[in-house]
């Protein structure tokens, strides 16, 4: 009997851990809000910081903009100089383009990411402004949800 209550609850754990990963990570810019989305359910909702000066779409390096349309988070770094960081696949093809008719570098590096290491506990000051070089800034527990969350390929879809 105690065998199978260890496999239903064993089951039912990885049934709920499969219903919460992500199928897809959506940030409004303009609500500084991410939500993890799987399927057409919200998973999880999270306040964000962005970049400081984060109006527009990112044009160039160095404009600390936030990118906006549709990405990949296609990468981590879990020894990140911000606690642990998921990478955006920005800039795309059209992103470069635009950087290059307007004769800048595009910029690059976009992150998820926690807070700058050893200063995690600023967090509930920090994430009441934008702060980043244009990436996307959340405290380190949330940081720790969104890892375990989000897989490498996840698309990402980042909004004004």
């Amino acid at each position: 009997m105690r065998w199978i209550a260890l496999a239903l609850t064993f089951f039912c754990s990885a049934e709920f851990a499969m219903a919460q990963q992500a199928t897809l990570v959506l940030v409004s810019k303009g609500e500084r809000r991410m939500q993890i989305m799987n399927g057409d359910a919200v998973v999880r909702t999270y306040s964000i910081a962005l970049g400081g000066s984060p109006v527009g779409h990112k044009e160039k390096e160095g404009d600390e903009r936030t990118p906006e349309g549709s990405y990949v988070l296609d990468w981590r770094n879990s020894k990140s100089g911000y606690h642990r960081s998921i990478h955006v696949s920005y800039p795309n093809e059209t992103d470069i383009e635009r950087a290059r008719k307007i004769g800048e570098d595009p910029g690059g590096m976009i992150m998820i990411h926690g807070q700058r290491n050893y200063f995690g506990w600023l967090s509930p000051i920090t994430q009441w402004f934008d702060w980043t070089n244009g990436c996307i800034a959340v405290t380190n527990a949330d940081m720790d949800e969104i890892w375990a969350l989000v897989e490498n390929g996840t698309p990402i879809e980042i909004k004004p």
